[in-house]
């Protein structure tokens, strides 16, 4: 197995750094202390780390990774949010302008990402990962739709990345009952690719991005073109549907029952309403 060691850091940007090994780069998430949850910064610096990457020649494979013991844990929920000028979450900015770029840049990126999966990757952080083209998974990690947990709907595309990978019935299942999915169950499903024993994860991982980036880059870029076609011909469509979905879910009092009730750690009392 390839040598953690071998990736160099490159660039610090606070909640999230860079990593080069030759023509591969890694990305990882890097707010351990909130379970890499998202912020407005950590949105920003993503975004701008997947352009970044996505437009450098010398980059042929990524991976995305997180710091310490989660992925993602989603949106941090304690963070004070921007509204809009009658007092709601301005939720539709923050996903067409920080979020939408991140999925859409990781899905027409012309060259493999491989996300490795160290933990829980819950929200918008289970979104991330499966805009990925290749998904390897801890043991002991697992895939969330939380949204419905606070009175949201799943966004960040996944309502076409999780139905497109495990069909409708397996997709409802995941957005309505809000439940976590294990990474062995995840294979199994076909949400992901492998799953890997905790303490070989970023060895593997390291391995099979060092071969990508090794590959015939135009190549994977062909085929992940075409495949997008075939499967992902909507998705700008479908990220706009989302954002306004969820701008209208973000002024209703079940969110602010949901968001209240996760900040206080208490079963939430949904009204519907």
């Amino acid at each position: 197995m390839t040598s953690a060691t071998e990736f160099e850091l490159t660039a610090d940007r606070g909640v999230l750094r860079v990593y080069r090994s030759g023509a591969a780069a890694k990305i990882e998430l890097h707010r351990p202390e909130r379970l890499n949850a998202w912020d407005s910064d950590f949105g920003i610096a993503l975004r701008d780390a997947i352009r970044d990457v996505g437009g450098d020649s010398g980059v042929r494979a990524v991976l995305v990774t997180g710091a310490g013991r989660a992925f993602s844990s989603g949106a941090d929920l304690r963070e004070q949010r921007d509204t809009t000028a009658d007092g709601q979450p301005d939720t539709y900015s923050r996903l067409t302008e920080r979020y939408h770029p991140i999925i859409t840049g990781i899905r027409r990126m012309a060259k493999p990402v491989v996300a490795a999966v160290n933990g829980p990757a819950v929200g918008i952080g289970c979104s991330l990962a499966l805009a990925c083209d290749l998904i390897l998974a801890a043991e002991s990690a697992y895939f969330l739709l939380a949204f419905v947990n606070i009175g949201l709907i799943p966004d960040g595309g996944s309502t076409a990345l999780v139905p497109s990978r495990v069909g409708l019935a397996r997709a409802a299942e995941l957005a309505m009952l809000g439940e976590r999915l294990p990474a062995p169950a995840a294979l199994d499903w076909g949400l992901i690719n492998r799953v890997v024993p905790d303490d070989e994860l970023t060895s593997y991982a390291h391995e099979l991005t060092l071969r990508l980036a090794a590959g015939p880059t135009r190549s994977y870029a062909g085929a992940k073109r075409a495949l997008n076609a075939w499967v992902y011909g909507r998705l700008d469509d479908q990220l706009e549907l989302e954002a306004q979905l969820q701008q209208e879910m973000s002024g209703s009092r079940d969110f602010a029952e949901g968001r209240a009730a996760f900040v206080q750690k208490r079963p939430p009392d949904f009204t519907g309403t």
